[in-house]
């Protein structure tokens, strides 16, 4: 029985197959671009004393359904903005989170803080797309990806200045993080396979990251006290998509994220 991420990662497939474009002509594009703003440098900034909050632009999510459908992207991250968020990240997928590249640009237009594109990025041109649509960090989930793709990527994002937030789910996708040297490393508490929630897993597979990787918990991240754990737990920033999206003061909700560290 195919799982949500399988389903998913097909439909991406496909439509990369069926892309003509020709990733020379995309390069030429993306290096033309203005400067990306630092995603792992907002991040590093923010944590000295306090949590970070990555503050997500998610309109619905597969499990879930409908979140926020009539979202308006400029609102959302001005909000964000105002609550202390470090950074924002913005979901381009349309069929199943209901997402888009305006949506980003409408996002990060509004406000100067960097902006991940959080997407399930499975060929070159997707690294250099998200390049011209003005994001400053490109997501590359390991699940998805075999070692050659996730060293190409990386390399690529590199290249175009783009931070990468590599996400793992265990120890193994960890090591296979830190083999192609990635820095900003995310661990996401949901099983892309089930969409079940752990809310140990990040601290457990934190435990094995080394210094000098930006740590960054995600999915499952409700509050103070999930905010005070991971914190205490080593992690530099969470990433927190529905239960801000869903609040009734999103500003209010991120500033409650940003729990000092002790």
């Amino acid at each position: 029985m195919a799982t949500y991420l399988d389903r998913i990662l097909e439909q991406h497939r496909e439509e990369a197959a069926a892309d003509l474009s020709l990733i020379e002509d995309l390069l030429d594009e993306a290096r033309a671009m203005p400067a990306p703003r630092g995603y792992r440098r907002a991040l590093h900034a923010a944590s000295v004393g306090e949590l970070a909050v990555i503050a997500e632009v998610k309109r619905r999510s597969p499990s879930k359904g409908d979140l926020a459908p009539g979202l308006d992207p400029a609102e959302v991250a001005s909000a964000y903005a105002r609550g202390g968020a470090a950074c924002l990240s913005v979901l381009t997928d349309e069929p199943w989170f209901g997402g888009s590249a305006d949506d980003l640009r409408m996002a990060r237009q509004a406000v100067e803080l960097p902006v991940l594109r959080k997407d399930f990025t499975v060929d070159p041109r997707d690294v250099v797309r998200a390049r011209i649509m003005g994001a400053d960090a490109v997501l590359l989930i390991a699940a998805a990806l075999d070692d050659n793709e996730l060293v190409d990527f990386h390399a690529i994002a590199g290249e175009l200045d783009l931070d990468a937030l590599v996400e793992v789910h265990d120890e193994a996708e960890l090591e296979r993080a830190l083999a192609i040297g990635a820095d900003l490393v995310g661990v996401n508490q949901r099983d892309l396979v089930t969409f079940h929630v752990d809310t140990d897993r990040a601290v457990r597979v934190g435990a094995a990251m080394p210094d000098g990787v930006i740590r960054v918990a995600e999915s499952g991240i409700r509050g103070q006290d999930d905010a005070r754990r991971l914190v205490d737990a080593g992690f530099h920033a969470v990433l927190v998509g529905e239960s801000l999206v869903t609040a009734e003061d999103p500003a209010q909700s991120v500033a409650d994220l940003r729990v000092p560290r002790r």
